[in-house]
């Protein structure tokens, strides 16, 4: 597949993520309205955005800077292919 490098189809896609994110964190605040569902949303929101940084930033940049990503795919691929033998 093609890289993505229409920039109006880069900004439609980050849109079109916000909207599904905050329509699916809506959706479950509103199905179970508590603090406690509010603040666990805020929390894994939170989580995956920590765990997206560290996917791509962190491992490029810090743990094997030879190595770069494409998607998560390509990183669930690498954590899953390297051997204990290959960390830093």
């Amino acid at each position: 597949m093609k890289d993505l490098e229409d920039v109006a189809l880069i900004r439609l896609k980050a849109a079109l993520f916000l909207l599904l994110g905050g329509l699916a964190a809506s959706l479950l605040v509103l199905r179970s309205p508590s603090l406690t569902t509010a603040a666990l949303v805020a929390v894994a929101v939170w989580s995956f955005c920590r765990l997206y940084y560290f996917a791509f930033y962190v491992i490029e940049r810090y743990v094997d800077p030879r190595f770069r990503f494409s998607g998560l795919l390509s990183f669930v691929r690498y954590v899953v292919t390297r051997s204990p033998s290959t960390s830093s």
